[in-house]
């Protein structure tokens, strides 16, 4: 199973507005951050909103912002509105199989299983634990103008 960048960006796009705290974010300097195009933001931002992750503020000095504390939004509330299907196999989608065994299947039982782990452990993980996590996030995605003083790579030796 492999997760659409339209997830993976929209986890980075909370990420960000989670670490601009108190601050709207503008999709222009999301884009510059991750490198990725300001339209693809754009689309990934209709099912956030929808959802209530994100909330836009509109006009000159608009942006966006998270719709709820980032330790109530986890990873599972993001992958359940931007991925279009958990069919891991034919037999996970309504009326496709031709399986003769589909409604008995070890296999069938197995992956649902599977999946329904996969989906437990992104429950378990908030924006912010992925935030909190990185105290040079801020540094790393241009919101801070020098890295943070504790981290052990950047300090400056005694004298």
């Amino acid at each position: 199973m492999r997760l659409t960048k339209q997830t993976n960006y929209a986890v980075r796009m909370l990420m960000y507005c989670a670490a601009n705290e108190g601050h709207l974010s503008r999709i222009p300097e999301i884009a510059r951050a991750y490198g990725v195009s300001e339209l693809f933001l754009f689309k990934i931002l209709q099912p956030l909103t929808r959802a209530s992750l994100v909330e836009t503020v509109r006009g000159r000095n608009g942006g966006v912002r998270l719709g709820r504390d980032a330790a109530k939004i986890t990873l599972f509330d993001v992958v359940k509105v931007t991925e279009d299907s958990f069919a891991m196999a034919e037999c996970f989608e309504d009326g496709v199989a031709e399986c003769p065994l589909v409604d008995s299947c070890g296999l069938n039982a197995a992956l649902r299983k599977a999946l329904n782990a996969f989906f437990d452990v992104l429950a378990d993980y908030t924006i912010d634990d992925l935030v909190k996590a990185r105290p040079q996030i801020n540094f790393l995605l241009g919101l801070d103008e020098f890295p943070p003083a504790t981290s052990p790579e950047l300090r400056v030796p005694a004298a």
